[in-house]
């Protein structure tokens, strides 16, 4: 399992959480808990304009995320 995260880290992950929200930046790591640090990030919310907001760095708990995609 540790390599196949390796190989993930630095990729570009789009993350949505149980808001809605999607989160799209690179991921940094995760934690012994699955919680999601993305840097780089952007926040999309549905419904709202296309061009999303810079959040920079973001923690998701895992408990959030409804889905996890690998660009």
């Amino acid at each position: 399992h540790v390599e196949r995260l390796k190989s993930l880290m630095g990729r570009t992950w789009r993350i949505t959480i149980l808001d809605t929200r999607i989160f799209v930046g690179t991921l940094a790591c995760t934690d012994k808990e699955k919680n999601i640090i993305l840097i780089n990030a952007d926040e999309y919310r549905r419904g709202e304009a296309r061009d999303g907001r810079y959040v920079g760095m973001i923690m998701v708990p895992w408990k959030w995320v409804v889905k996890a995609e690998v660009d």
